[in-house]
């Protein structure tokens, strides 16, 4: 972008400066000329696109580090599913020795056979000229617990991770905990009864609750899934209106990636990340990290019942 204005001659004939008119189906584009009254989808298209996200990432890994040294919070992501393609139900949770080999996954599964399945189903739907969706977990271990609120609604630290997640492009559901299938059980089935463990401490017996009770963290592993639809930038263009003439068209196709649930997962870090150490100083306060870590010691060591 240059400070000074360019001449129109030398934006003519680049691809990238000519109007587009052909708006894709669940994307940006349609609606957003209707609320500017724009005549161009490409004002739209560029500001809605996701590359805003790695300025959230940069900032989620300070938030990060802030997390780690304040009150020894670490967190990961990994993907659960892509297309049809989906980590057993009953399949260990990932450990906080697994984020590494996660990491180093080119899918960022924890499981490498279902990896191996689900770059074939990628590279299926790039030979078909199609997108994929999918779900990733974020996992966010030695959460104390206190944080959030039981009391007002915008202080709830689900609600507060939840919406932080629907504001990452493409989300379109966000599960805590079992979620939607805690929702199919009794309640005697449904809860994570308390006891204490084998060191005195008092934990509970499952996460189903995915680490927040009442709109409070309980000291459990926090678990936030979120469900990404296919990207809608589709090489098999869809059916759309030119708004140019009115005609029935096919859809624009810029250049996109086949599959970013992973990426997605990077970015749900950083916004758990961002909720998270916000919540932190909420509860704990303080003018540096030494302080903040000396508040947290203080609280946990006085909690009435550990």
């Amino acid at each position: 972008m240059s400070a000074d204005p360019i001449d129109d001659s030398e934006l003519e004939g680049l691809a990238r400066n000519a109007p587009l008119t052909r708006p894709r189906p669940g994307h940006a584009d349609m609606v957003g000329m209707q609320k500017y009254d724009f005549t161009d989808a490409r004002p739209i298209l560029e500001r809605a696109s996701a590359r805003e996200t790695a300025a959230r990432v940069a900032l989620g890994a300070i938030a990060r580090a802030f997390l780690e040294q304040s009150v020894g919070i670490t967190l990961f992501s990994h993907v659960i599913s892509i297309g049809g393609v989906r980590v057993a139900e009953d399949a260990p949770l990932p450990g906080k020795n697994d984020q590494e080999k996660i990491d180093a996954d080119p899918v960022r599964c924890a499981d490498a056979k279902i990896s191996a399945l689900i770059v074939n189903e990628i590279e299926k739907a790039h030979s078909d000229g199609d997108t994929l969706g999918g779900v990733c977990e974020v996992l966010v271990f030695d959460v104390p617990p206190g944080l959030g609120s039981h009391v007002h609604w915008d202080r709830r630290l689900d609600s507060r991770l939840a919406g932080a997640m629907m504001g990452i492009q493409a989300i379109k559901g966000v599960e805590i905990g079992d979620g939607f299938l805690t929702a199919t059980r009794r309640g005697s089935s449904a809860h994570d009864e308390i006891e204490k463990n084998s060191a005195g401490k008092i934990v509970r017996r499952t996460d189903r609750a995915g680490g927040t009770e009442g709109g409070m963290s309980n000291g459990e592993i926090l678990r936030i899934s979120v469900a990404m639809k296919p990207i809608s930038t589709v090489p098999k263009a869809l059916d759309t209106i030119d708004v140019a003439t009115g005609d029935a068209a096919k859809a624009i196709n810029q250049r996109s990636d086949v599959c970013a649930v992973p990426a997605s997962g990077v970015v749900a870090e950083a916004m758990a990340a961002l909720v998270l150490a916000e919540a932190v100083l909420e509860k704990f306060g303080g003018d540096s990290v030494a302080e903040t870590r000396r508040n947290f010691l203080s609280y946990m060591e006085n909690l009435r019942f550990k």
